[in-house]
């Protein structure tokens, strides 16, 4: 059966000892988990001690995890049976090191695919590994803060005026994104105070590309303007959302936890709870920016177009 192999890692202003005590109990997962928050009306049943938990949802599919065998505070082993929606078991386990103060967290699993989805190895890797960077940054979160700042409103359908747009179009990694969009924003928030901008309204970012195993996001980010001017600044394009009816999904808190936003957009079109609209790419809307409110009050619209 086609194999895989995940392995991502991330340091936490904690000990060794602190770090393994919250992940060696399955008490504390719902906090943090990459998965759970997709779905918060999944139903999750943790056993008397900690040492293991089953789940059962429509996004999450359903299975159970157990602790194997702890050697704290340096590692720690588990199986998860995953029962939906393909029956599979792999073993999961998490290594620590101290670095200083810190503790280096290595989140690993190993696991197989259907033989049938043998195509599909490497665009597997690379989601798991999405999600376990997204669990390591709540769970860095949840120890040095004793929360995470990230809460998903399911707003629902409803419709979106049609969007005329000044921005500038960038094409980079993913590991790139935060800069380069920082830095297109910058340069877009020097033209908008200008008077003749006509902007008219809050800014966004539309994602035309976001290709994991290549590595490759192309996006646009801009401001909705009145009118769009005659001239532009070198590097600026025009454009037009179009009318049309959106699955909104609105993030509250800090942008590095976006994904578990659009992690579950993803989830919910795969799993046709709407039905998405193709010719048109999703886009984010900022409702508030980083120097107006602190980050666990910014408050992200991701919007899907829907049919």
């Amino acid at each position: 059966m086609p194999a895989f192999h995940v392995a991502k890692s991330i340091r936490i202003q904690a000990s060794p000892e602190k770090v393994y005590s919250i992940i060696s109990n399955y008490q504390h997962w719902p906090a943090w988990s990459p998965w759970l928050i997709t779905e918060p009306g999944a139903k999750v049943e943790v056993k008397p001690g900690g040492k293991e938990y089953n789940w059962q949802g429509k996004r999450t599919g359903s299975g159970e995890m157990k602790i194997l065998k702890e050697n704290a505070p340096h590692r720690l082993d588990m199986i998860v049976h995953f029962l939906k929606p393909w029956k599979s078991t792999s073993p999961v386990w998490f290594e620590l090191k101290q670095q200083g103060q810190d503790t280096e967290v290595t989140w690993s699993m190993t696991g197989s695919l259907p033989f049938f989805m043998f195509f599909m190895t490497k665009m597997m890797t690379a989601y798991i590994g999405m999600d376990y960077e997204r669990g390591l940054r709540m769970l860095r979160d949840y120890i040095e803060k004793g929360a995470v700042p990230s809460k998903l409103d399911f707003k629902g359908i409803r419709p979106f005026a049609d969007t005329k747009y000044i921005g500038i179009k960038t094409a980079c990694t993913m590991q790139t994104l935060e800069t380069k969009m920082a830095d297109d924003f910058s340069k877009l928030t020097a033209w908008a105070t200008q008077p003749t901008s006509q902007v008219n309204g809050q800014g966004f970012s539309i994602y035309h590309t976001w290709d994991v195993v290549k590595d490759k996001v192309v996006y646009t980010s801009a401001f909705p303007v009145r009118e769009i001017p005659t001239t532009l600044p070198e590097g600026f394009i025009s454009g037009v959302i179009p009318a049309m009816n959106v699955h909104t999904i609105a993030h509250i808190g800090a942008y590095k936890h976006l994904g578990n936003a659009w992690t579950t957009q993803y989830m919910m079109q795969r799993g046709k709870e709407y039905k998405y609209r193709k010719g048109i790419d999703p886009f984010e809307v900022y409702l508030n920016m980083p120097n107006q409110v602190p980050e666990e009050q910014l408050i992200t619209e991701i919007n899907f177009p829907t049919a």
